[in-house]
């Protein structure tokens, strides 16, 4: 799939995720925040001037979310933008549940957010036996591989994929390969490789 399609899976299938920024003292918080829409440029939210976590975002321009549904979820972190007023009126069009909590006249203090650079990881667990997972990038966003990657010094004795839950990694190659697609990033196989082939990063 393409990031439009993450992004869309994002919003319309999950909508709410939680949202984490930091705190005045430096530690971790979260929120429930519904993302309201996506397009080409990324994904939009919204908040009021008066919260703690509008602060958050003009002074820190950075947040990593979370949102799961029926055993697929979206993880995804970047920048963020103010864009004022800007797509408003179509959030409030789009998400009419939205007229009932701010009606006519008592919008103005709601400042709309853009999500334009970032990089984010897709996961379903939906047949778990044969579970995916992908990457996309958001802007100019970059991917770090990140994972178990197996190296030259692979003797193929099949040990790895023996211990392997979703039995990921093709042992005919050499070096054998772990699918990183389907891979849990658990770490069964590292120990269990007789000439320490596998690698994190």
């Amino acid at each position: 799939m393409e990031t439009k399609d993450y992004l869309r899976i994002l919003v319309e299938d999950i909508h709410s995720c939680v949202v984490a920024t930091i705190d005045e003292n430096g530690h971790p918080i979260t929120r429930v925040i519904d993302m309201m829409l996506y397009d080409e440029k990324g994904v939009y939210f919204l908040t009021a001037k008066g919260k703690a976590f509008y602060e958050q975002l003009m002074d820190q321009k950075y947040i990593s979310l979370s949102g799961i549904k029926e055993k697929k979820s979206i993880s995804l972190s970047g920048h963020v933008r103010n864009i004022g007023h800007e797509k408003l009126e179509e959030i409030f069009e789009k998400n009419t549940y939205m007229q009932k909590i701010y009606p006519e006249g008592t919008r103005n203090i709601l400042q709309v957010f853009i999500l334009d650079k970032g990089a984010g990881q897709y996961f379903d667990i939906s047949d778990p036996s044969h579970v995916t997972r992908d990457s996309f990038t958001l802007g100019d966003g970059s991917i770090k591989p990140s994972g178990y990657f197996i190296t030259s010094a692979c003797i193929q004795c099949g040990k790895c994929l023996e211990v392997c839950p979703q039995k990921c990694i093709d042992c005919t190659m050499a070096p054998a390969q772990i699918d990183q697609n389907r891979c849990l990033h658990c770490g069964q196989c590292e120990p269990i490789c007789p000439v320490q082939a596998i690698v994190r990063r």
